[in-house]
């Protein structure tokens, strides 16, 4: 496997994304400047989480036009792994590579903490090393990571599996007392049609190692090399 991520101006999770591939995958890897186009070679890209062009106008909605993600868009078209985090998810919503939309927190405050996760799809190629409905215990960090979409989207979700991660409590329990953010029906990450872009709001670079409190997230990039 071969990954390539992509830094913008403003990205700060973009070395815990490469350490966690190049030193505990021991995978090739390789920083991609905002500004350049990708070139062939490349299995897996990854948009890291941060304030990428400072979250001006809203979070995602600069970096949309960076001369890199047409490249990504035509990426994902091919059938390439895309996989967006936190900041990197509000990209993929904004260019469109993946149905709907970030609001503000429902509290207007940025959260920062561990956070139960539920695996809800587990047959997509970043998801194949999880049991459906395992819960993991991943870090969030955001301010705009409440998820929105009209009812007939979600419906097309729903439908589709495209709901990848649900937040949820430590039990597995979906309910409104363990959404951290007013997301709707707790999403906390979802994919694509053809589950090749997956974006998520947990951060699990963070929780890649057991140094780290927990290697819950490493599964994430290891189901794809598999």
């Amino acid at each position: 496997m071969k990954y390539g991520v992509v830094v913008f101006p403003g990205s700060n999770w973009d070395h815990d994304c490469y350490h966690v591939v190049k030193h505990v995958l021991r995978e090739s890897v390789e920083y991609l400047w905002h500004e350049k186009e990708i070139t062939n070679g490349f299995d897996c890209l990854v948009l890291p989480g941060g304030f990428s062009y400072g979250d001006y106008l809203r979070a995602g909605a600069l970096a949309m036009f960076s001369k890199i993600m047409r490249s990504v868009k035509d990426f994902a078209d091919r059938g390439g792994l895309v996989v967006g985090i936190c900041n990197g998810f509000q990209i993929l919503l904004e260019a469109g590579l993946l149905p709907g939309a970030m609001q503000r927190n429902k509290t207007l405050k940025f959260i920062s903490k561990f956070t139960p996760v539920k695996v809800v799809n587990n047959a997509i190629p970043f998801t194949r090393k999880y049991q459906a409905g395992e819960v993991l215990n991943i870090p969030i960090a955001h301010a705009e990571g409440n998820y929105f979409a009209s009812d007939e989207t979600l419906k097309r979700l729903r439908d589709n599996g495209q709901i990848v991660f649900q937040y949820c409590s430590p039990e597995g329990e979906i309910d409104g007392a363990s959404n951290p953010n007013g997301s709707i029906d707790n999403i906390a990450g979802i994919c694509n049609e053809k589950g090749n872009v997956l974006g998520m709001m947990p951060h699990p670079e963070r929780c890649a190692e057991l140094i780290l409190g927990n290697d819950h997230g490493l599964r994430v990039f290891s189901s794809l090399s598999s």
